[in-house]
């Protein structure tokens, strides 16, 4: 008897749709290959051949991810890639829809944490309280369960779970409410309406030629459909409670989504300008302020022995350097040495200074006699935060901040490149008005200048991207310009392309280097550093990052932080990770790819006609150098890539996304300036021309 014969096909992940029945779908990751092989040879009447496809799978992929925001917010679920948008929140609506509050990043207390497939968010609204778990049950489906409870006798329009879906994606569409009380709806709306449909129901389906929605809830309750103001959403409001509230009511709902999408695999193209080229990128870098003595240490050793760290900020000690107003602080060092954590600091610093990276030396506050006031670290009645400097003081001010950078000059053998004040625009915890932030620069730069040191003074180095308005005293007063190193803001919030332009426009104004002093976007994070892992929460950050160099050229983006604090690194005691070794992120291989360029490079126009793509570019003509990094937030598809000059014959590319890491794939073959490669699908992509052959 011949032997039974098994064709075992490999895919690549986002090919399960070749089975195109949702139901068969699902099937796919429940399917044990090894159980019916097994079953297979010891069949021996068996005399057919069978094909089996074996998908390869990983922990978020097949059964698909929610994409959920530590404030309770589901961005969508992705499948094969494409994002199914959700944009949910959980909101309070006042009577006459007077006050609407919705969940949203810094607009409530919340926290985040994952356990395997499950992700939790317990928000806080002032007396309310909403307990929400999302499951991801794979293939576009996932289970949304929330406990909602009042703690204050209120009464309101309700507590809502809603959802913000995108209208363009429902063109042709049809919205219908389930039983009981069948109502349906065409789309699109003929003009923007507020209550479009309404009804108590089991769920609600949502169909169109790309995308169908089906949204069970476990008990029938009350189902608004409206549209906002400009028609671009379809917001519907499920109910979780309404009217009247007593303190202690609560209520349990579960929420089913099952969502399909048709992928967009439409071909891409990246256009390349490199006739036209921009400011220069000396490179990815790190914050280096230490706060964890037992963890720092090994992040930090494991991240500067594994990216090209091109810039460095640490921080200065202020208040442990002197404490007292008539102090000498170098000769109290020389009679009791160092404060523990002054010398850390130093020495943080000196490493960086012999690894040839230039070093912003920043303060976050100052010693009680240098202040006006008693020391604030936290808001102040009003709103207000941090202390003005004593400005009856500002000589001795220079005088001690010079001392410190002599010091290490002296006994350290580097000089500082830069200094500043942390976020002194909003008061942490140095507060600045700008007209006293263009005097510092001054008053300092002078002192230094005095006393023979390089160092020179940061403009801005602002909390957030919109803080530009702070730079502009000193931008506007020419006394300030000799003593200015480089232009720096921080972009935790306000990163809309108008507030990028304008950070561009005064490092073009003054002619100094542009730095993203402190690099992601989520200064909460710390809090619920379980999203540090998650795969949604390295894209957005990339993302963010390639949208920076596109826009404001900046001549690096210093990442907060490399250390335990924001860490890229899990495990090995990092947030009290003790289960696992000190292992890399995705966040870190994104860190790496993108900091795995030569130096001195130019920014480069990189034109695309895909919206799903963020890219950026750079080159370097002369020594036939391009780079083109990229960000596919969809679905796999073919991309051309054009513009190239004739003498580049090929393209390296690397890839890293939830299953791959820096990843080098097989090269390119250009041709008269034309290449051909696939975009796999929601991953950081990375093509580097070097005028090198593979052979």
């Amino acid at each position: 008897m011949a032997p039974d014969i098994i064709y075992i096909f490999t895919k690549p992940a986002d090919e399960c749709s070749i089975f195109g029945d949702k139901t068969k779908r699902n099937h796919c990751h429940n399917l044990d290959v090894k159980k019916l092989l097994l079953t297979i040879q010891h069949n021996q009447k068996m005399k057919i051949y069978l094909v089996i496809f074996v998908f390869i799978l990983s922990s978020n992929w097949c059964h698909s991810q929610s994409e959920l925001f530590p404030w309770s917010n589901i961005n969508g679920i992705r499948i094969d890639g494409e994002l199914l948008e959700l944009n949910s929140s959980l909101g309070l609506i006042g009577k006459d829809w007077s006050s609407v509050r919705k969940t949203a990043k810094e607009r409530a207390a919340y926290s985040y944490e994952r356990q395997q497939n499950i992700q939790y968010t317990p928000v806080r609204i002032d007396s309310f309280f909403f307990e929400q778990s999302v499951e991801d049950l794979g293939a576009g489906n996932a289970e949304i369960r929330i406990r909602f409870q009042s703690e204050k006798d209120t009464s309101m329009i309700g507590a809502f779970f809603i959802l913000d879906l995108p209208s363009e994606a429902y063109t042709n569409g049809q919205l219908k409410l389930l039983d009981p009380e069948y109502q349906s709806l065409s789309f699109p709306l003929p003009h923007p309406a507020d209550e479009i449909l309404s009804g108590r129901s089991q769920g609600i389906s949502i169909r169109s030629d790309v995308r169908n929605l089906n949204i069970r809830v476990s008990r029938a309750t009350e189902i608004l459909v409206r549209s906002d103001s400009s028609n671009d959403f379809i917001q519907i409001y499920f109910a979780l409670m309404t009217g009247k509230m007593l303190k202690g009511a609560s209520t349990y709902q579960t929420i089913q989504i099952d969502g399909e999408a048709v992928p967009d695999r439409a071909a891409a193209t990246l256009t390349l300008d490199p006739t036209n080229l921009g400011r220069h990128f000396k490179g990815f870098g790190g914050n280096f302020r230490l706060q964890n003595p037992t963890t720092d240490p090994p992040v930090i050793d494991y991240c500067l022995d594994n990216l090209q760290v091109r810039w460095g900020r640490v921080e200065m000690p202020w208040r442990f350097w002197q404490e007292f107003e008539e102090q000498d602080p170098i000769k109290v060092t020389k009679e009791k040495g160092l404060h523990p954590r002054v010398e850390m600091a130093m020495r943080m610093a000196q490493r960086l200074d012999s690894l040839q990276i230039p070093v912003i030396l920043s303060d976050w506050s100052a010693p009680d006699w240098a202040i006006e006031g008693k020391m604030s670290f936290g808001p102040q009645p009003g709103g207000l935060r941090g202390n003005p400097l004593d400005r009856s003081k500002m000589d001795k001010i220079y005088q001690s901040i010079g001392d410190y950078i002599q010091y290490a000059k002296d006994y350290y053998g580097f000089e500082f490149a830069m200094f500043s004040f942390n976020e002194s625009d909003l008061g942490i915890n140095v507060r600045q008005s700008p007209q006293e932030h263009a005097a510092f620069i001054k008053g300092l730069g002078a002192h230094l200048k005095t006393r023979g040191l390089k160092t020179k003074l940061l403009l801005g180095d602002t909390a957030d991207a919109n803080g530009w308005p702070f730079a502009t005293t000193a931008m506007n007063d020419e006394t300030t310009h000799p003593f200015l190193g480089a232009v720096s803001f921080h972009s935790w919030r306000g990163y809309t392309d108008e507030n990028l332009q304008a950070w561009y426009q005064i490092a073009e104004t003054l002619n100094l280097p542009l730095l993203v002093g402190e690099g992601s976007m989520d200064a909460g994070a710390w809090r619920y550093p379980d999203i540090f892992s998650e795969s949604a929460y390295a894209m957005e950050e990339i993302n963010l990052y390639l949208r920076l160099l596109r826009i404001c050229q900046p001549e690096s983006i210093l990442q907060w932080q490399l250390t335990a604090d924001y860490s890229p690194l899990k495990g090995g005691g990092v947030f009290g990770n003790h289960e696992i070794p000190l292992q890399p992120t995705q966040r870190f291989w994104n860190f790496k790819q993108l900091a795995n360029v030569p130096q001195s490079l130019q920014f480069m126009p990189v034109k695309t006609d895909c919206p799903r793509f963020e890219c950026s570019g750079l080159a370097d003509p002369d020594r036939n150098i391009y780079v083109v990094h990229l960000v596919n937030n969809g679905a796999s598809r073919t991309v051309k890539v054009k513009g190239l000059p004739p003498e580049i014959s090929w393209i390296k590319i690397w890839v890293t996304n939830a299953h791959t890491s820096n990843a080098q794939r097989r090269m390119i073959r250009i041709r008269d300036g034309l290449g051909e490669f696939t975009a796999e699908s929601n991953s950081f992509i990375t093509l580097i021309a070097d005028g090198e052959s593979p052979f």
